[in-house]
């Protein structure tokens, strides 16, 4: 009995047949509503390019578009450093799976779980941190006034680093995870040769480790640029844009148009340029990590 080659396709057929009705279908759907003025309740009308022509000239958009980048800014720099540095100074030691554990848990805990426990922790009029500050430090304490958590539901700048911090608490730890795996993947042998060769361990690390390394590297700079562009959760569950539209990130954004201002195609559009921006963006960070 002979045994038929069966096309190559036909093993790949479910898993294209899950991402066309979960991947494709929604994104063809999400590009034509970007033509139509449409609230979700009344007949959509077909409109063109006129909501990407609006979009274009909105302030809020544009105001959105600078918080979000000032966002990632912040962001991504620290996670890539963080899980470097972390991931580096665990290496080989007792307590490193224990460690490791404890980064990943957040990662575990619902984000609407996470975000309520933060609030409670952090707010600056009753949470338990400013309430034990109260009660630890004495009113005429030369500390009392230094010592308070940061006014973030007034300040909008302090409210985005709360996003981010929270952000980083969050995904750290996969992070860290990333980078420990790739180098454990390093042979041990290449930094033997390289400290019999007279190399310092500073030299080891800038020459032979954070080269190899640079895959991983390249991996969560990609994976971060995504989670920072179109972070959306934390804001809305934290700070709702606030305060005076210092947090509202462009996923907010689509959000306050699509689902509070009822313009569904006015947000589809909204969504795809945010779509092209974030690829855009991670392309090009690939292309130069694979060019360096």
């Amino acid at each position: 009995m002979r045994l038929r080659a069966k096309p190559s396709w036909l093993g790949l057929a479910p898993a294209l047949l899950v991402m066309a009705v979960f991947g494709l279908y929604p994104f063809v759907e999400v590009v034509r509503f970007s033509a139509w003025k449409w609230s979700g309740l009344s007949a959509p009308q077909a409109v063109g390019l006129a909501n990407y022509r609006e979009l274009l000239s909105d302030p809020a958009f544009w105001r959105s578009l600078r918080v979000t980048l000032e966002f990632a800014v912040i962001t991504l720099p620290s996670f890539i450093a963080l899980s470097l540095l972390v991931a580096v100074a665990l290496e080989g030691q007792r307590y490193e799976r224990w460690v490791k554990g404890l980064l990943f848990l957040p990662g575990l805990v619902t984000l609407s779980a996470a975000a309520v426990s933060w609030y409670t922790l952090l707010s600056p009029e009753y949470g338990a941190l400013q309430t034990l500050l109260y009660t630890l430090i004495p009113e005429n304490s030369p500390l009392a006034g230094w010592l308070v958590v940061p006014s973030w539901d007034r300040e909008p700048f302090w409210a985005l680093l709360l996003v981010v911090a929270f952000t980083l608490w969050r995904y750290l730890g996969y992070g860290v995870l990333v980078v420990s795996a790739s180098l454990k993947a390093i042979p041990r042998s290449l930094l033997e040769a390289a400290w019999v060769d007279g190399a310092t361990p500073r030299q080891a690390w800038r020459f032979v480790t954070l080269p190899l390394l640079r895959p991983a590297i390249t991996f969560l700079l990609v994976v971060g640029t995504i989670l920072s562009l179109q972070s959306y959760v934390a804001v809305f569950l934290l700070t709702r844009g606030g305060p005076f539209g210092g947090t509202r990130v462009l996923g907010y954004f689509i959000y306050e148009v699509g689902f509070e201002r009822y313009r569904l195609g006015y947000a589809a559009a909204a969504t795809i340029v945010l779509l092209l921006l974030t690829l855009g963006l991670a392309y090009a960070q690939a292309r130069w990590m694979e060019e360096r």
